[in-house]
């Protein structure tokens, strides 16, 4: 493992960098919809921590920060969430499904060779990101159904693989008719109630849980929410949508280079 440097408070053990690292992933995800689990997964991982040390403390710090940053894009005006608005019921929509799309990747994860899943989420990840950037001058209207849709892909791609989610529900949105920062608030507050179940299952498990990388991933991740919602407030929805739609691009070839080359 990486040496990492690191203080006790009040018995817990904080690591400085993890700290600044969970900052940095949480700002770009709070910002854009994207990129939190994806890259901060694979850098801890470099650091030398094992899964069952990250993708627990990972999923728990995604549930706290995406709802915190789901409420601070409400509060900013970036996202409405008022009992029975149009974005709220959208969320709830894709948490809901989530409950499908994660029972379907238990039963095919069984059989489908992990080199195709990861191609097709690399493809249909790049897929939306060149499609969001080919029609920036194109409004969809609203559909319920791509909303569905996308939900169930996107928990199946989390279920599966631990990444995949922001990409297709934030890209997906702009695609189903939702404007780019209404999709960055609406993904925030997904997000965190999907992960409820992950970290419940985690909790309930029989295996031994490392919980020590938690406190660090919450701290870097909550720091970064205000920045993050001041960004969304004040970015022009094109410049937006157009950096909505690299990033889409970008982690759709990093998924396939990955698969293909690593």
């Amino acid at each position: 493992m990486i040496e990492l440097f690191s203080v006790e408070i009040l018995g817990v053990q904080i690591f400085i960098a993890i700290i600044i690292l969970a900052f940095i992933c949480e700002l770009v995800d709070s910002s854009l919809g994207m990129g939190y689990g994806t890259t901060l997964t694979p850098l801890l991982m470099i650091f030398g921590f094992g899964p069952l040390a990250i993708i627990p403390c990972v999923l728990l710090s995604e549930l706290i920060t995406g709802l915190t940053a789901g409420l601070a894009h409400h509060k900013a005006g970036n996202v409405c969430f008022k009992r029975g608005s149009l974005h709220l019921k959208i969320a709830l929509v894709l948490a809901t499904c989530s409950i499908a799309g994660v029972a379907a990747a238990v039963f095919i994860a069984i059989n489908i060779p992990k080199l195709w899943l990861k191609t097709y989420i690399g493809v249909i990840v790049l897929s939306m990101g060149i499609i969001i950037l080919l029609t920036l001058n194109k409004n969809y209207k609203f559909s319920w159904k791509k909303i569905t849709g996308l939900g169930i892909i996107a928990a199946f791609n989390k279920g599966m693989s631990g990444g995949g989610y922001g990409p297709v529900v934030t890209g997906g949105q702009i695609l189903s008719g939702v404007k780019g920062n209404n999709a960055v608030g609406i993904t925030s507050l997904a997000e965190g109630l999907t992960c409820i179940v992950g970290v419940i299952i985690f909790i309930v498990s029989p295996e031994i849980i490392n919980w020590n990388l938690a406190p660090s991933l919450i701290i870097g991740a909550m720091l970064s929410v205000p920045f993050s919602t001041l960004i969304v407030k004040k970015m022009p929805t094109r410049s937006l949508k157009i950096a909505i739609g690299v990033l889409t691009v970008v982690l759709g070839l990093v998924t396939l280079i990955k698969v293909f080359y690593f």
